[in-house]
């Protein structure tokens, strides 16, 4: 009885033109490449189309791969690529703002960006599928820190060929002249890159305490008592799980706010301002608590989707309460965009 086919069969089989044998060959990377294009990028829909791109681009030139580099590295080679050049070029998915529509004016923010932020939650079940992938020994973190919100957004501050050298580098553990390889450039160009990415993303992720293991009772006694507060209205059980220096918010609107006292205003003026009739349903989002919020339609026995909101936590506090507006990312997250009471 024989074994499954060899990576070389494969192989050669994808170069005759056998195009099941090239899906089985690229397979084992799809999702560990789909992660890679949403940390450039920052959009989950944007990274499912680029990975689309890298593997179309992938089975029209495995004729010509020389395996100079093993299959993945020259999968990275072609994803990295087609990353910078979408950014480059604006090529990337138009976006425009949901409909979000106050009753009454939003407060003033603590912080206006300049720009609105298109960076959308990772689903959880979706990097269980690349839980075992051991990146390279010169890794500097860890996937769980990799994928969050915090060093997400951090990332996206950097130009596009610092955040592609800094992910290949201190993310996947790619050496420097494999990363060189990748971006057709030198080692030292490589080196000089990291080094600014670095000392970007140390000014831009300020160390703060640890949080607590996912799942762990830990967790979930926090995030429980936030759940419990936030469908029930109570301002203030809310308030007082949050940190000192806790932000709230709401991409891609540019609007931030900080502190309890000002997250006390927005949450009384705007979230809760019609007392109770939230439902919260828990979901995770790049390695963080997250729910699926829906809020009852007073005329009919529909609760409606109302976005999707991620916690970060920080030992036993909320730091920052993110919730993306956008109600079409529900679907990613296998949750329905109306519940019927």
């Amino acid at each position: 009885m024989r074994g499954s086919p060899s990576a070389g069969d494969l192989l050669a089989l994808a170069r005759s033109g056998d195009g099941e044998a090239f899906r089985e060959l690229v397979e084992p990377y799809r999702r560990e490449l789909q992660v890679h294009c949403y940390r450039i990028l920052g959009s989950v829909q944007d990274a499912e189309d680029l990975l689309q791109e890298t593997l179309l681009a992938a089975w029209r030139a495995i004729g010509g791969y020389e395996e100079r580099a093993s299959v993945r590295t020259w999968l990275y080679r072609i994803a990295t690529n087609r990353c910078l050049n979408a950014l480059r070029g604006g090529g990337r998915r138009p976006h425009g703002y949901p409909a979000y529509r106050p009753e009454v004016p939003l407060p003033e923010p603590s912080h206006h960006r300049a720009e609105p932020s298109w960076l959308e939650p990772y689903p959880d079940m979706l990097l269980d599928e690349i839980a075992d992938q051991v990146p390279g020994p010169e890794a500097r973190y860890e996937l769980r820190e990799s994928v969050s919100l915090a060093f997400l957004a951090a990332l996206q501050q950097l130009p596009p060929r610092q955040r592609a050298v800094l992910v290949l580098r201190d993310v996947l553990g790619f050496r420097a002249g494999e990363v060189a390889g990748i971006l057709d450039t030198t080692e030292n160009a490589v080196a000089m890159a990291l080094k600014r990415a670095r000392a970007a993303l140390a000014r831009e992720l300020p160390g703060r305490e640890g949080a607590p293991l996912p799942n762990s009772p830990r967790e979930r006694r926090l995030v429980d008592a936030f759940a419990r507060a936030f469908e029930a209205g109570d301002v203030d059980a809310i308030v007082a799980l949050l940190t000192d220096d806790a932000w709230l918010t709401m991409p891609p609107l540019p609007l931030e706010y900080q502190g309890p006292d000002v997250i006390r205003s927005f949450l009384e003026t705007i979230a809760m301002r019609r007392g109770t009739g939230r439902v919260l349903i828990p979901t995770r989002a790049n390695g963080q608590p997250a729910f699926g919020c829906y809020i009852r339609d007073r005329r009919t026995p529909i609760m409606h989707a109302h976005g999707v909101l991620v916690l970060t936590l920080a030992g036993d506090r909320i730091s920052m309460v993110t919730r993306f507006l956008d109600n079409s990312l529900l679907t990613t997250f296998g949750l329905p965009r109306s519940l019927r009471v």
